[in-house]
């Protein structure tokens, strides 16, 4: 069975249908209520590299499930229109197709992070490792 269209050709037509936003414009907006960041990579890249800061993390392969208010798998969070949802991945390709399923879906406030987590290192914005943002999630213990 031959390929008759290669990712490339997928992330370009995604690319041309989606919000994209750079590194730096995201920065711009850290600590905005109206952004959620969502890292969709998978518990191994999490491991290894950690996450930004705030991001919701949504594995990839749940991604639909967790979006579709139908779905016994639906997070709640996604149902907030107010917000935007910035979605970002390894490398940007990724996370092009998985905004496009999501605006397929019928989601309108979503978006990616061009160059992925991978321009957002070399860029010197900021990182926290796993137990790091485990941590920053955690409720506050009571007293």
């Amino acid at each position: 069975m031959a390929i008759t269209k290669g990712f490339r050709v997928l992330v370009d037509a995604a690319m041309a249908e989606v919000t994209t936003y750079s590194v730096a414009q995201i920065r711009e907006r850290l600590g905005d209520p109206t952004l959620q960041i969502v890292d969709i990579r998978d518990p191994r890249e999490l491991e290894r590299g950690g996450t930004l800061p705030g991001a919701l993390l949504a594995p990839r392969g749940m991604l639909e499930f967790w979006v579709d208010p139908d779905s016994p798998y639906f997070k709640p969070v996604f149902g907030d229109e107010s917000r935007e949802f910035v979605l970002f991945c390894g490398a940007g390709w990724r996370s092009a197709l998985a905004t496009k399923a999501l605006q397929d879906m019928g989601m309108t406030n979503v978006a990616h992070i061009d160059g992925g987590f991978a321009d957002w290192t070399e860029q010197g914005a900021p990182v926290q490792t796993l137990d790091e943002h485990k941590a920053a999630s955690r409720p506050p213990a009571k007293v």
